[in-house]
């Protein structure tokens, strides 16, 4: 990884729990779809977000769950929103996305893991690549699916790719699924042999699901997620 200062273009909610930032690079830098950067708090204190923006963009996009004030990820959101410059480390990860592999692809989000599948959808769409692909995303309620309208237009724009929105909480006007993501995801496949698994999210979600993939035949080799250099 190397250091890189950005200047801080522009930070929004896209609702009470959830910011977008994005970050204008003063040097260039190589990353692959599906790494992610960290963010310069101090000299020993660096925070990891996904980058949400595809290799090809011309600014760094992140997308911050801080719901909560004095927060872990609330410190950054207001750095970010008080300065005019930030220091990243980048690139980080093994996660990133395999466009040599032919096999069919599951994404699956949960929350703000969203940013991660996020750069991988638009970097296979700027590539020109037209594997199957499933998009699962699955959030508490509707509000907190941040950013399921773009989610919807690489649905209808892309015959390749079927987005699969999931939440837990939902009223009669809701167009998805209403259940536990990782228990839809066990109704809708008899065996994930054959398939590359992308996968982010929190870490327990994130482990919980490795174990269900395993009991449905994960080759673990094509199953990538950066959670899992953290959780044994």
């Amino acid at each position: 990884m190397k250091t890189i200062r950005c200047q801080i273009e522009k930070v929004t909610p896209f609702n009470d729990a959830v910011y977008q930032v994005f970050l204008k690079p003063e040097a260039a830098f190589d990353f692959k779809a599906g790494q992610y950067l960290t963010v310069v708090m101090g000299e020993k204190d660096k925070r990891p977000f996904s980058i949400a923006s595809a290799p090809n963009a011309a600014l760094i996009e992140l997308h911050i769950g801080a719901a909560v004030s004095e927060s872990y990820p609330m410190q950054v959101v207001e750095r970010l929103q008080t300065a005019t410059h930030i220091d990243i480390e980048a690139p980080a990860g093994e996660a990133f996305l395999r466009s040599e592999s032919h096999r069919p692809r599951i994404l699956i989000a949960g929350g703000t893991g969203f940013s991660y599948i996020k750069s991988i959808v638009e970097a296979q769409i700027a590539n020109g690549e037209t594997i199957n692909t499933k998009l699962y995303w699955g959030c508490r309620n509707e509000e907190a699916m941040y950013y399921q309208d773009i989610a919807r237009q690489w649905h209808a724009d892309h015959s390749w790719l079927e987005f699969i929105p999931v939440v837990e909480l939902a009223d009669g006007n809701w167009e998805g699924k209403k259940a536990n993501l990782l228990e839809q995801i066990k109704q809708d496949f008899v065996s994930l042999n054959g398939y590359d698994i992308y996968i982010a999210g929190r870490f327990d979600m994130v482990g919980t699901a490795r174990e269900l993939f395993r009991e449905l035949g994960i080759e673990e080799a094509h199953l990538y997620g950066d959670a899992f250099a953290f959780i044994k």
